[in-house]
């Protein structure tokens, strides 16, 4: 194949997951169609990225990189996730990753653990797997020293306790995954395949804000300095990476040349797989790599083994 026509058949997936075109040419189908994002083949796999997603997010300001994740590689089996070299980026992710109970109150058992429930994690080559014990799902993080993961969750275990390296689930961890799973909301289905291609919220500029929660039957999908909307719908749509998703409405200042009483984007989306919605907004708020950032970024990296 030609190599120009070979880059354009792997555009839209290297603009989904931060993959390079080398890595992708011995995937290109020989059908000489552009390249797609497999979806997690079982249940329990989507389970787990969606529950790892919606406790990372809200990571604010501290990187240009969605959630702090440079690149993805989305398997059937196994989704890899190549973190940025930081260790406030490495710290967040054990902070609010790292199940802890936390107390007797509550009736539903969800209320009793924070974090993932059951997650578990060690080291093997390539970087820190991320599973359930006795479950066919694992994330892979890479792209930082493992040591810094290991050290930061061992100084958690003062204030949270050892559950992220306990063996096998405790009866409250397994009671919570179990609520969850009955949960008639559970947004799986749409924050799995959401992370897959969670670079498609990288903006141009050097921060990046990226947060996901689930509200109502919905998943709400916000940056504050992200990309163009053409370019989000096109990806999110009916692209070769594409989720299928329509679009219902959408206030878009992207290529306007007239004002607006704002200068933020929304655009309401709907899954017709679920028939569920997912509302995204742009803040745009033209943040800058500025002196004051670094200072905050590196203060945090050293608060980070503190």
């Amino acid at each position: 194949m030609h190599p120009p026509a070979a880059l354009l058949l792997t555009t839209d997936r290297r603009r989904s997951t931060g993959e390079s075109h080398q890595a992708l040419c011995a995937l290109l189908p020989r059908s000489g169609r552009p390249l797609s994002i497999p979806a997690a083949r079982h249940a329990e796999q989507a389970r787990l990225e969606a529950a790892v997603f919606q406790r990372v997010c809200a990571l604010g300001g501290l990187s240009e990189h969605p959630l702090g994740i440079v690149r993805l590689r989305p398997r059937e089996d196994r989704l890899t996730l190549q973190l940025a070299d930081e260790p406030s980026v490495i710290s967040h992710w054990v902070d609010f990753l790292y199940p802890r109970v936390l107390g007797e109150a509550g009736d539903d058992p969800r209320d009793r653990v924070a974090g993932v429930p059951g997650l578990r994690s060690s080291r093997e080559a390539g970087g820190i797997r991320l599973y359930r014990p006795g479950m066919a799902a694992a994330i892979l993080l890479s792209g930082f020293n493992p040591r810094w993961w290991e050290r930061i969750a061992g100084r958690r275990e003062d204030a949270y306790g050892p559950l992220l390296r306990q063996a096998d689930w405790t009866a409250v961890e397994r009671a919570a995954y179990d609520a969850q799973d009955a949960c008639p909301r559970d947004a799986s289905a749409l924050l799995s395949p959401l992370l897959r291609r969670i670079r498609v919220a990288a903006g141009p500029g050097p921060v990046n804000s990226t947060d996901t929660w689930t509200s109502g039957k919905g998943v709400r999908l916000e940056t504050t300095d992200g990309p163009s909307c053409p370019d989000l719908i096109r990806l999110l749509t009916d692209g070769p990476c594409g989720l299928g998703w329509e679009v219902e409405n959408k206030v878009c200042t992207c290529l306007c040349d007239h004002s607006h009483a704002s200068i933020g984007c929304t655009v309401d989306f709907r899954d017709p797989a679920t028939g569920r919605p997912v509302w995204y907004s742009n803040l745009k708020w033209g943040r800058t790599l500025d002196d004051r950032r670094l200072e905050t970024v590196a203060g945090l990296n050293s608060a980070a083994f503190a």
